[in-house]
């Protein structure tokens, strides 16, 4: 939880900072440019957006059942749009007083390029995430990987194993939009199919709806899965279980399931979400879940504990979670994201010890309807022989 808590509270902080900033900026400059009837829409604005932070605020903080009286989709809105131009204000404020110390040191002389500059930079923010909420948030695509396993028996070489996960369906995830996703695994025809956790975000979305539509997925040897965060913070992992297995997908709660191909047995454990609260005890027992003389593969939602899983004995993970950082920006070669604080295995293939690790980015959004580079994406893994 010390880890949530420092994040939250360097979210809260950097929302009043970038908020105070803000207004001053509107008072003593920007608002002294504007006709008064754009400056009262601009006020206007700025104070339904402040509503929004406080809301917000109060929903993170506050007990549900304290809130629980607050309409769903009003929380899940006032939620989502507080926390999108709080973290895309203060960005913008970051650029633009930047920009400012940069020219300020320049000679003071007027010049419209000057303004173009700090207008560009207080404006890009808001551009790109403009981009990321309309356009990359539901440009869903296939992902092929290589998935290399030491010792994979030659029977397994090429099974192909399609990954679906983090899809929250929710208020900005729709139903009918699950369906393409669950459309585009069918397409391509793997041996397996697993789902790695979050099917919803919090209480009130259409978890049996969702279970509804997962039941959909079709492989030649069945349907896997392992619960995430959300199933656990909403109370649903049991229901979730249960319902699923009416649709014929199987939930592996600290259970295995093995698959025979020829000569060669896949064993796929599945665990419940790992929290980086319990670091020091992650996969507590699951040594008892490795198969010997078998290929040994973890569904697990958070992918923090590869390494473990390493020195457990499996040779392969597949994990979610993280959303790919979400929003992530390059920066010098190197990528910027709020869950690198959190875990080094943000997205795609990580190897220890020649055993490997993928995590996918998934399918939908937390905090903000928004991806940037960071592209929901269905993933088709190989397994390749390491």
């Amino acid at each position: 939880m010390r880890a949530f808590r420092t994040g939250d509270l360097l979210i809260h902080v950097t929302t009043i900072v970038g908020q105070f900033a803000l207004g001053r900026l509107y008072f003593t400059r920007w608002k002294q440019q504007l006709s008064p009837r754009a400056g009262g829409l601009a006020l206007a604005a700025l104070v339904f957006a402040w509503t929004c932070c406080s809301v917000d605020v109060l929903v993170q903080d506050v007990p549900l059942p304290l809130v629980r009286w607050i309409p769903h989709w009003f929380r899940a809105l006032t939620y989502e749009a507080g926390t999108t131009w709080a973290l895309t204000t203060a960005l913008s404020l970051i650029l633009y007083y930047t920009a400012r110390l940069f020219l300020d040191a320049a000679p003071k002389t007027f010049s419209p390029a000057r303004r173009a500059v700090l207008q560009s930079a207080a404006v890009l923010p808001f551009a790109g995430i403009a981009f990321g909420a309309i356009v990359e948030r539901t440009d869903f695509h296939v992902k092929e990987i290589d998935l290399p396993v030491p010792g994979l028996d030659p029977d397994l070489e090429g099974f192909q194993i399609v990954q679906i996960s983090d899809l929250h369906v929710s208020p900005f995830l729709s139903l009918r939009q699950a369906a393409r996703v669950i459309d585009m695994a069918n397409e391509t025809r793997a041996h397996l199919a697993v789902m790695t956790g979050d099917l919803i975000t919090e209480i009130g979305d259409p978890l049996d709806e969702t279970i509804r539509e997962l039941g959909r997925l079709r492989a030649d040897y069945g349907v896997l899965g392992c619960l995430g965060n959300h199933e656990h913070f909403t109370l649903s992992e049991r229901h979730t279980k249960e319902e699923a297995a009416k649709y014929g997908v199987r939930f592996l709660r600290q259970e295995t399931c093995r698959i025979r191909r020829g000569n060669a047995v896949l064993n796929v454990a599945g665990i419940d979400y790992q929290s980086v609260q319990n670091t020091r005890v992650y996969l507590a027992g699951a040594e008892k879940l490795i198969a010997p003389g078998a290929s040994n593969l973890l569904l697990s939602h958070n992918p923090d504990v590869f390494p473990t899983a390493v020195r457990k004995g499996f040779d392969a993970v597949l994990a979610g979670h993280t959303h790919g950082g979400q929003v992530t920006i390059e920066i010098l070669n190197q990528t910027a994201n709020f869950a690198r604080f959190v875990t080094p295995f943000v997205s795609g293939l990580y190897r220890i010890d020649g055993r490997s690790c993928y995590v996918t980015p998934g399918i939908g959004t937390i905090g903000m309807p928004v991806r940037l580079g960071a592209r929901p994406e269905v993933s088709l893994l190989r397994l390749r022989r390491a």
